[in-house]
């Protein structure tokens, strides 16, 4: 017969008198409670078996972690903790599992760092079912929110020939072999007898294309792997990672607000309005991990408290010139509590001064904007006074920066001269300049790290242990 899943069991409105299910072991006790989960749901669904009328061996390869498929009554259940259990009449095991080698064991309470070496395994835990169930959630909501605003959704190049951020720290890509690579007169790598007959990367960001088809189609989005070869080991970098970038024609740096708040409230709202029981879950795990800190370390809200923070308050609007001026004169800045220190317009802020304008001084959510031109990309639009460009940056609690975004720079002359102070060569993006040349308009968009917003929304405190297989410095396992 047909399986049934686990979450449909346990959400049943009636007994039922045959149903199957399948899923894999969590636990067995007494030689008769099984408690069997299958992904679908946080929650396990108790199996209750006659074993006075199994056979030994069959009892015996109930181990944690065994495939197994059940077919019995769903009757209500007799023990506390849940409405419904599986009476069963017919058990079979589908995968053996060997319980001396099996290394996710719930009662072992495995930590993080052998969960990271163990990734392939750990979403059978409940902690790592719940992050991928949520992000799930929240990668649906993504596409759900711009398709019903209208949006284009663009596959941008995974392999390009420009770098958009100008960091140069991007991965080569290239079928040359590395023993014998042909050479110019000078030396250098002949890109010419490569396969694309030019120096490629693998992509840090889908935006400069998704500006050419925003000023054809009005209103486009890409979600997609992007790249980054920084040799960093920090709990927030990733080697490869997910971006969020729409673009939209004939919108300024306001709309461009407008539309950061919108769409980041309404995934938020979405995926706490389907994912209820899961972040009750990670809510609960942030707060046992929360008990392990020093006082002062600890968050002064919950998970949910923190969600909620981001969708009961409006964004507060604060210009970077503003910002600098409260962070100068606060107390931490003043007393050296702060690991950098601010003492003059056109520092560049840190994760700790972001923090601080959202927690402490203004105590909800904010979006800074038009900031120094000369720690920003070259595309953004240079303001009236010379030194600011048209820049935004939205900051959350407990994690900083979530999103950057800016009004691009729609004039051709003003483009040019940045991308010559910056030594940027006009030959590279001639088809970007092209979109200045031919019915140039204001337009504005910004980024999202994906894992970011599962990091904010999951409660979890590593960037690594919210995308399935991390990527970072020295580890590209599985």
């Amino acid at each position: 017969m047909k399986s049934t899943k686990v979450k449909d069991l346990l959400n049943s409105s009636k007994t039922l008198n045959e149903v199957n299910a399948k899923g894999w072991v969590r636990a067995f006790r007494n030689n008769q409670f099984i408690a069997l989960n299958d992904g679908s749901t946080l929650h396990n669904i108790q199996c209750v078996v006659d074993f006075e009328n199994t056979s030994e061996e069959t009892l015996k390869r109930i181990t944690t972690g065994a495939a197994i498929s059940v077919t019995g009554e769903l009757v209500e259940s007799k023990g506390a903790g849940q409405k419904y259990e599986i009476q069963v009449s017919k058990l079979e095991i589908l995968g053996d599992c060997d319980a001396e080698k099996f290394p996710i064991q719930p009662k072992n309470k495995p930590s993080l760092d052998f969960l990271r070496e163990n990734a392939h395994l750990r979403v059978r835990t409940n902690m790592f079912g719940a992050i991928m169930r949520v992000r799930s959630v929240l990668a649906f909501a993504v596409h759900n929110y711009f398709q019903e605003k209208g949006f284009v959704y663009v596959n941008t190049p995974i392999i390009t020939g420009s770098d958009a951020e100008g960091a140069g720290e991007m991965f080569k890509v290239t079928a040359l072999p590395f023993d014998g690579t042909p050479r110019t007169e000078d030396g250098k790598v002949n890109h010419k007898e490569d396969f694309f007959g030019k120096e490629t990367n693998l992509t840090v960001s889908g935006q400069l294309e998704a500006e050419t088809y925003a000023m054809a189609l009005g209103q486009v989005y890409t979600f997609g792997p992007t790249f980054r070869a920084e040799n960093s080991n920090t709990s927030r970098h990733l080697a490869e990672f997910w971006m969020i970038e729409p673009e939209v024609a004939f919108n300024d740096l306001n709309d461009n607000m407008d539309l950061a708040e919108d769409f980041i409230q309404y995934v938020i709202k979405y995926t706490m309005e389907k994912c209820p029981d899961d972040l009750k879950f990670l809510e609960g795990r942030l707060l046992d991990e929360e008990k392990s800190k020093p006082q002062a370390e600890r968050s002064e809200m919950s998970l949910l408290e923190k969600l909620n923070f981001v969708l009961d308050n409006n964004f507060k609007r604060v210009s970077y010139t503003e910002a600098i001026d409260i962070l100068r004169e606060c107390t931490p800045n003043k007393k050296k509590k702060f690991n950098y220190i601010i003492n003059e317009w056109g520092a560049d802020l840190q994760s700790e001064h972001e923090r601080y304008l959202v927690e402490k001084h203004f105590k909800c959510p904010v979006i800074l904007f038009d900031y120094p031109a000369n720690i920003k990309a070259f595309y953004m639009r240079l303001n009236e006074d010379g030194k600011t460009v048209r820049a935004m940056d939205i900051l959350f609690p407990g994690i900083g920066e979530i999103v950057g975004g800016s009004q691009r720079e729609e004039r051709y002359d003003v483009l040019i001269e940045k991308m010559k102070v910056l030594g940027i060569e006009e030959e590279e993006l001639w088809w970007y300049l092209d979109t200045r040349r031919f019915g140039s308009a204001v337009h504005s968009g910004f980024g999202l790290g994906f894992e970011r917003l599962v990091l904010f929304v999951t409660g979890m405190t590593n960037i690594r242990d919210v995308i399935p297989f991390p990527r970072t410095p020295m580890n590209a396992e599985f």
